[in-house]
């Protein structure tokens, strides 16, 4: 697939075989290129599932689902702005999503400033709050229905605190439309995945 795909491409690159690829994408770095926009980085902040195809598909279908059959979680993190993928995570399906957050944050160089992170209320954690604090950054989660008060020990618990007794006293309808939570809705990289249905990604073997 990769050597038709060099075809196309008008490029006459030898193509390492399929051991030699495995072997070098645990070592490998990716650099995202984005294009940078006027004041704070404001991010948006979610995640969407994979599906992994290829033999097992066959078997599945005729032995039935085997339970080695596993789904992946791509966690994303994109720029309101100019709606660039800034930070990318893929994890097991049993992973969270609240525990990948500080590690997205972590992929944004620090000498750029973050202005806010929406994410919904899964990310409604003490160690969200606090990556996103420890970053400069304001945290726009709203509260789980059963949330209740932190003790204000720290600036991320405060702030969260805070967020609380808003959505109490204006309602949580309000409180969005205030801070601007509904921007979560333009997260075009995954609406696009959703509206496959299913993110598919073909295991080359």
């Amino acid at each position: 697939m990769i050597a038709s795909l060099l075809r196309l491409a008008g490029l006459d690159w030898p193509v390492p075989d399929y051991s030699s690829l495995c072997r070098r994408q645990k070592t490998l770095k990716v650099q995202i290129p984005y294009r940078r926009a006027d004041g704070p980085l404001n991010l948006l902040v979610d995640s969407t599932g994979i599906k992994f195809l290829g033999d097992g598909e066959w078997q599945a279908r005729k032995h039935g689902v085997q339970g080695r059959r596993q789904w992946r979680k791509m966690h994303l993190a994109m720029d309101t702005a100019t709606s660039d993928i800034r930070a990318i995570e893929f994890t097991p399906s049993r992973e969270g999503d609240s525990p990948v957050l500080p590690g997205l944050l972590d992929q944004i160089p620090q000498g750029e400033d973050i202005g806010t992170v929406i994410a919904d209320g899964a990310y409604d954690t003490s160690r969200c709050h606090c990556a996103v604090i420890s970053r400069g950054g304001t945290a726009i989660i709203p509260i789980r229905k059963n949330g209740r008060p932190w003790k204000e020990d720290c600036p991320a618990a405060r702030a969260r605190n805070e967020t609380l007794r808003a959505t109490r006293h204006y309602g949580r309808a309000f409180w969005k439309r205030l801070t601007g939570y509904h921007a979560h809705s333009r997260v075009a990289l995954i609406n696009r995945f959703n509206a496959l249905g299913t993110a598919k990604i073909v295991r080359v073997a």
